[in-house]
Formats: C-alpha cells, structure tokens, sequence
C-alpha cells in the first residue's frame, strides 16, 4: 500500500508542486520586470493635466471661453495695459511617507500672446509648507531653468513654457505646490490661457 502511495506522490503530487513553484517564479519576475513587487509602483514618466479653469487669477478681466482650436477650453483676458497674476494650483499626489507619493520634474504650461507682445513673463515655482494650527504657510521658491527664454516667451504667437526644476522634491502631505506667472501686458494685448502639465514620478 505504502509503496502505491509512493508512487502517486512522486507521478502526481512532485508534479503539482515544481509547477506552482515556478509559475510564482514567473509572476514575481514580470513584476520585477515592470517595476512592481506586492502592488509597489515606482513610475518615472507619470504626468498630470491641470486644467486652466482651476487656476486663480488677479487683476484683469477673465473669461472662460472656447480654446482656438475645437474642443479645447481657455482661460481668456481681455485687452488692457495692466500687470496679472495667474497662480496655478500643481494638482499631484502627495504621501505622509518620505520619498513617496510625487517627485515634481517639470511643469508645462501652454498659453498664447494676442495682438501685441507682453512687456514680460515672469514665472515662480513655489513649494508651500502647510503651517501647523495658529501658524502661517511657509512660502519657498524652488530653482529652475525656463524654455521657451523670456525674450520668446512674451512674445505673440502659442507658446510651451517648460519650467524644470533644478532639483526635483517628493511633495509630502503637509505640503503643496503652487505657481506663478506674472504677465505685465499693454493695452491692446489678450492672453489665452490653455493648459497646464505637471512631469513626475509616482511612488506608492
């Protein structure tokens, strides 16, 4: 009976398991393949569209209004000799753990100059630290290099402002990113905000 036994084991039973041992072999290596192990994500090339109509706007007169090409939207200003401040809300995960949630790379921004150039563009990245209760934000500017240059930038026609930061940060959950672009225009220029894309990577 035993020697039976013996038999079907080593027919059937050896079989089963060396199977399931390397399918798991397998699974655990096309995890490790694809940058996940027991549901860890680790993506450098995540990206975050961030609609013009989120954005907080300071001095001039704006509108919502229909992109200049179909199906698209804008943020529009109309003609006057003014300075502007659009703040744009950077809309990413943030993760009470150290180095996960987003680490911010770059921030795109499409916009186009109207009828006239604008005297300048000048834009700020700011990382603001949540205060504690009965305590003030912390405001810090974060260093960056700009493409298209200011000479570019301000000038009439569509344009992708690239900002890309100088040294890339996780954002934690006491804090959030905000920028700031800063249009000084004449009177007869409009301006058409876009689109916003936030470049990072996700570790959760």
């Amino acid at each position: 009976m035993s020697k039976v036994i013996s038999k079907t084991y080593s027919k059937f039973i050896v079989p089963m398991v060396l199977f399931f041992a390397l399918h798991a072999e397998f699974v655990k290596a096309a995890w490790v393949k694809n940058g996940q192990l027991g549901g860890y994500v680790h993506d450098t090339n995540m990206a975050q569209y961030i609609p013009p109509v989120s954005c907080h706007f300071v001095v001039g007169t704006w509108t919502q209004a229909a992109g200049s090409v179909s199906g698209t939207i804008a943020m529009h200003k109309a003609a006057a000799a003014e300075t502007n401040v659009i703040t744009i809300p950077i809309t990413i995960p943030s993760n009470a753990i150290a180095n996960k949630g987003a680490y911010l790379k770059s921030i795109e921004i499409d916009y186009e100059v109207l009828v006239a150039d604008l005297t300048s563009s000048t834009p700020v990245v700011n990382l603001v630290t949540r205060g504690a209760e009965g305590a003030v934000a912390v405001v810090a500017a974060q260093t960056f290099t700009q493409t298209p240059v200011l000479a570019t930038a301000k000038t009439v026609g569509k344009h992708k402002l690239v900002l890309t930061i100088t040294t890339p940060f996780w954002v934690s959950n006491l804090q959030y990113v905000m920028v700031q672009l800063t249009n000084v225009a004449p009177a007869t220029t409009t301006f058409d905000l876009l689109s916003i894309v936030a470049n990072y990577t996700e570790r959760m």
